[in-house]
C-alpha cells in the first residue's frame, strides 16, 4: 500500500522518458515562470472542470459512466503540515495508456508553435500555457514532485493508473486498485510553494480564476474560530485546518458554480465576463468587446460571444480547430462547433446554448441540421453588430482589433453575401491622404470626401505598402487630389472582385482598363488628352508593332503625368497579385497581355519618337516595356537580355 491507499501493483511499474518538447516545457516551468506561480491552479481547476464535461456527454450514450450518479464536483485540499495541495475530480479519468500518451507527450502540432513564441518575458510566457493546451505542466512551478492517481469510468476498479515525476525528464507509471472513477493530483511543494499550502490562499486563487466554472468547486469548511487557538497557533502557518480525529473534514462549495452564459446580464460585472474569457480561451489579456444575448421563439439559444484582443498563433491554419463551445439545455456536447459561425469569424469566441438541439447532436448532424443555418446566421449578425459598436464607441480597441484581424475580416465579403453591405462598413485600407501603411480608413470616410462629380471609388493593388504607394498610375489622381485606397494585403484582390460597389459606388482598379475622368475633367482639360492622342498616333503605331509579341494594345495615357509609360490590365484580365499566388501554389494562372500607356510628354518618349533606327526604336520600345513591368512589381521574362538591351543603350549615349 503507498501513502495514498491505494493498491500498486509492483510488477507492471514503467518508467518513461518525456518527449523532447516536453523536456522543454518543463525546463520553461521549472526556471522561467517563478514569479507567476498562482497560474498552475487556473490550469489544473480548468484541466478538472474539463474531466468533468466530457464524463457527463459521454454518459448521455452510457449512463453506467456515472457509477451511481454522485454529483460531478472538483474537491482542493491543502495540507501545511506536508506542504502539499490536492486536486480531485470524479470526470472522465484516465486509463494507464491514456496518462502515459496526456502526460508524457504533446500530440499537438502546435507545441512547436508554443516554444517558437516562448520570448522569455514571464508574464507573456505565462498567458502562453493554456492557449496551447500545456497546462498540466505548470504543476512543476510549485511542486519538485506530482503524482497522479486515476481511473477511467467504465473500468474495473483495478484498472487505475499512479502516475508519477519530479520533472527531471523521467515519469513512472504503475497499476493500481481504484475503486473511484476520475483523477486525483497531489503536488508535493518546493519551498518556493509552500505559501500555497494555506486553505484561505487557495480559496482566495478559485474565486480569483475559477468562480465561474460550472461545477461546484469544494474546500474543506475552516475550524470554528476558538479564542484559545490563538495561542497555540503556528505564526508560519496561517489559519491552518485542523480536523478533529479520525473524522473527515466536511467540504462546502466556494465559487458561484452556475454557468455564466444562463445568468441575466443585469447580474453580471465586467470582471466576470473577462474572468470567464480566460477560462474559455486560455487567453489571459482581457477581451476587446463581448455580446451576450438570448434568443426566443421558433429557436431558442444563449450565445456568450467574444472578440478576442490578440490574434491565436494558428489564425492561418484554416484546418485547424475553431469554432464555439457548443451546449444543449447546459450540458456540454463538443468544443470547437465551428458550424455556428461563418469561416471569415474564426476569431470569435465563446459558447453557444441551444435549448432545441438534441443531447445526441454529432457534427455531422449539425452540417444538415437546418436550424443551424438559423442559428449561424443569427450569430455572424450579432458578431458584426458587436464590431460596428465597437468601431463607432471604441475606435482605439477597433484600431487593435483591425491590426489583428482585419485581413480575416476582409475574406467577409466573398462569403458571406447577406451581410457584404454590413461587413464592408467594417472594413479598415490606406489611402494616398495620409500615405501612411496603417489601416485606418473606411469607406464610408473615402465616400464622405469624394470630389464633386467622381463616381468611383479607386484603389491600387500592389504587393506591399510602399509599392502601392509608389504606383505610377496613381500620378494623375494624386496631382487632382483624388483619394485612392491602397491595397496590399494578400486577400485583396479576392476582396475588391468579390465587393464591386459600396453605397452605390463601383469600385475601379486604376491599373485595369481605361478610367474615365470625363465628369470630374474640364472642357480643356478633355481638349487637351484628345489633341496628345490625335498627335502622337504614328509613334503609338510603332511601339505597338515592336510590342507585338508582349502587349496587346498601346495608346497614349491619361494616368501618368511624370512617369514614361505604365502597364495596365484588361477590364476583366487576372491582376497580378492573384497570379503570383496562383502561381506559388501551383496552379497555372490564364495567360494575358496587359496593355501600354505612354505619356508623350515625357523625355524618354520625346527621344523615342525622334529615332529613326529601327534596331535602336526596338531596343528603345522594349526598354520602355521592361521599366513599366518593374515599376508594376513584375518580373522580367528574361533579366539577361534586358542587360544587355540597356547596356547597348548605355553605350551609344557614353
Amino acid at each position: 500500500m503507498n501513502d495514498t491507499g491505494t493498491h500498486e501493483t509492483q510488477s507492471q511499474t514503467q518508467t518513461l522518458g518525456f518527449q523532447t518538447e516536453v523536456k522543454q516545457l518543463l525546463k520553461l516551468m521549472i526556471h522561467s515562470l517563478y514569479s507567476h506561480k498562482e497560474i498552475f491552479l487556473r490550469e489544473l481547476i480548468s484541466n478538472a472542470s474539463d474531466a468533468l464535461d466530457k464524463l457527463r456527454f459521454e454518459a448521455l450514450a452510457q449512463p453506467g459512466l456515472l457509477e451511481g450518479g454522485a454529483e460531478l464536483a472538483i474537491n482542493i485540499d491543502a495540507d501545511g503540515q506536508a506542504h502539499t495541495i490536492t486536486i480531485v475530480d470524479n470526470g472522465i479519468g484516465m486509463s494507464r495508456q491514456e496518462a502515459i500518451e496526456h502526460l508524457g507527450t504533446i500530440a499537438k502540432s502546435g507545441t512547436a508553435d508554443f516554444l517558437s513564441r516562448l520570448t522569455g518575458d514571464q508574464k507573456a510566457d505565462a498567458q502562453l500555457i493554456g492557449q496551447f493546451g500545456v497546462g498540466f505542466y505548470s504543476s512543476f512551478i510549485v511542486a519538485d514532485r506530482v503524482e497522479v492517481f486515476s481511473r477511467r469510468a467504465g473500468l474495473e476498479s483495478s484498472a487505475g493508473v499512479h502516475w508519477v515525476s519530479s520533472g527531471d525528464g523521467e515519469f513512472t507509471v504503475s497499476d493500481i486498485d481504484q475503486p473511484e472513477r476520475g483523477t486525483r493530483i497531489v503536488l508535493h511543494l518546493k519551498e518556493v510553494g509552500h505559501e500555497f499550502a494555506d486553505q484561505y490562499r487557495i480559496r482566495s486563487l478559485v474565486r480569483k480564476y475559477s468562480d465561474h466554472i460550472a461545477f461546484p468547486v469544494r474546500m474543506p469548511k475552516p475550524a470554528p474560530y476558538k479564542p484559545e487557538d490563538e495561542e497555540k497557533q503556528d505564526d508560519s502557518v496561517v489559519a491552518e485546518v485542523v480536523p478533529e480525529a479520525e473524522a473527515k473534514p466536511e467540504f462546502e462549495t466556494v465559487n458561484t458554480a452556475q454557468a455564466l452564459w444562463a445568468r441575466p446580464r443585469t447580474e453580471l460585472k465586467d470582471e466576470e465576463y473577462k474572468e470567464f474569457y480566460r477560462h474559455v480561451t486560455h487567453d489571459f489579456t482581457d477581451p476587446l468587446a463581448w455580446s451576450h444575448g438570448k434568443v426566443e421563439g421558433k429557436k431558442e439559444y444563449t450565445s456568450l460571444l467574444y472578440i478576442p484582443g490578440r490574434a491565436p498563433y494558428d489564425l492561418w491554419h484554416r484546418e485547424g480547430a475553431r469554432g464555439l463551445k457548443l451546449y444543449v439545455r447546459r450540458v456540454f456536447i463538443m468544443d470547437d462547433a465551428e458550424q455556428f459561425l461563418p469561416l471569415y469569424l474564426r476569431f470569435v469566441k465563446g459558447v453557444v446554448d441551444s435549448a432545441d438541439l438534441p443531447l445526441n447532436i454529432s457534427r455531422e448532424m449539425l452540417q444538415q441540421d437546418p436550424a443551424i443555418d438559423t442559428m449561424k446566421t443569427g450569430l455572424a449578425r450579432r458578431v458584426i453588430d458587436t464590431l460596428a459598436k465597437l468601431a463607432k464607441d471604441e475606435p482605439e480597441k477597433y484600431a487593435t482589433f483591425w491590426k489583428e484581424f482585419g485581413t480575416v475580416l476582409k475574406e467577409g465579403p466573398a462569403e458571406d453575401h447577406a451581410n457584404r453591405e454590413r461587413v464592408a462598413k467594417l472594413l479598415r485600407f490606406s489611402t494616398t491622404l495620409a500615405d501612411k501603411p496603417e489601416q485606418d480608413v473606411s469607406l464610408e470616410d473615402y465616400v464622405g470626401r469624394m470630389k464633386e462629380g467622381q463616381k468611383e471609388i479607386y484603389y491600387v493593388i500592389g504587393d506591399s505598402f510602399g509599392a502601392a504607394k509608389s504606383s505610377p498610375h496613381l500620378e494623375v489622381l494624386r496631382k487632382k487630389g483624388i483619394e485612392v485606397l491602397l491595397l496590399s494585403d494578400r486577400v485583396d484582390e479576392w476582396l475588391v472582385d468579390h465587393m464591386r460597389e459600396f453605397d452605390g459606388k463601383q469600385l475601379k482598379n486604376v491599373s485595369r482598363g481605361e478610367l474615365d475622368f470625363s465628369t470630374i475633367q474640364s472642357d480643356e482639360e478633355k481638349k487637351a488628352q484628345e489633341e496628345l492622342s490625335k498627335s502622337h498616333t504614328e509613334l503609338v503605331d510603332r511601339i505597338k508593332k515592336a510590342l507585338t509579341e508582349q502587349v496587346s494594345d498601346v495608346r497614349v495615357t491619361a494616368r501618368l503625368s511624370d512617369s514614361p509609360a505604365c502597364l495596365v490590365l484588361g477590364q476583366h484580365d487576372m491582376g497580378a497579385q492573384m497570379r503570383r499566388i496562383m502561381e506559388a501554389a501551383g496552379q497555372k494562372a490564364p495567360a494575358s497581355k496587359p496593355t501600354l500607356e505612354v505619356n508623350p510628354n515625357h523625355p524618354l518618349l520625346q527621344r523615342i519618337e525622334k529615332t529613326g533606327e529601327d534596331a535602336e526604336f526596338n531596343d528603345l520600345s522594349h526598354l520602355l516595356f521592361e521599366q513599366a513591368t518593374l515599376a508594376d512589381g513584375g518580373q522580367l521574362a528574361e533579366p539577361a537580355v534586358f542587360v544587355q538591351r540597356l547596356n547597348r543603350l548605355l553605350m551609344k549615349t557614353a
